[in-house]
């Protein structure tokens, strides 16, 4: 085995950015089981999605005089997403739900959503450039959120919106259920991650035209495998 060396020329790597994030509402009737989410919509606006996974929290036992074991708790995905603006479609996963043209009221049954966003992967020889990573979530909720509005003055600002989401896990073959895939551009071969990316955002042109849809994870890996 050869020694340890740190820092080398192209292998500085960082993660930064998030951008292309995708709303998938989820089906209100799902006749197929493995596309329980409608059709995408874009995500303009996003600013930040705060990852904030919990659980997997250790509960020691002790027989005997002696700490026998450590038992894990199940870890669960739960998310921050802020951005500036939303799509229209999402109001109803926000608990509003429209009474006429133009009115629409709060404190409705909130409907859950897919959604997927893309973050930057960069080292130090082509930056921000050097390749991405998909984030895929499922089973989100959205909880209520604070809506500020401030007068304008000389210093404006635009209103950031937030909302914190729970996740309820998916199953995937031959491991623990999970909320949460995430995809390598730098790991995955050229044409699946297009074909990949052909089902996320959708395809248009060349005699054929797919709405984006969010794929399970077995689907997922069935593509990439």
């Amino acid at each position: 085995m050869a020694k340890l060396v740190w820092d080398q020329t192209g292998q500085r790597f960082y993660e930064t950015g998030t951008d292309h994030g995708v709303l998938y509402p989820a089906l209100e009737t799902v006749t197929d089981p493995t596309k329980p989410y409608g059709a995408g919509v874009a995500w303009n606006g996003l600013t930040a999605v705060n990852e904030s996974p919990s659980g997997a929290e250790p509960t020691e036992l002790w027989a005997d005089n002696i700490k026998y074991l450590n038992l894990m708790s199940t870890e669960t995905f739960a998310c921050t997403i802020e951005a500036y603006t939303y799509p229209e479609e999402f109001e109803a996963c926000d608990g509003s739900r429209a009474i006429a043209t133009g009115v629409t009221i709060g404190q409705q049954p909130r409907k859950m959503f897919g959604f997927s966003y893309r973050t930057l992967v960069g080292n130090d020889q082509q930056s921000n450039d050097y390749g991405y990573k998909l984030h895929l979530v499922y089973g989100c909720l959205a909880s209520p959120s604070a809506k500020n509005y401030q007068t304008v003055n000389d210093s404006p600002e635009a209103i950031t919106f937030s909302w914190e989401v729970s996740t309820t896990p998916v199953e995937v073959t031959g491991f623990k259920p999970t909320a949460t895939l995430v995809i390598d551009s730098k790991k995955t071969a050229a044409a699946k991650l297009t074909a990949l990316e052909d089902i996320l955002y959708g395809t248009e042109g060349s005699g054929t035209t797919a709405a984006p849809r969010l794929p399970l994870p077995n689907e997922v890996v069935t593509l990439l495998s």
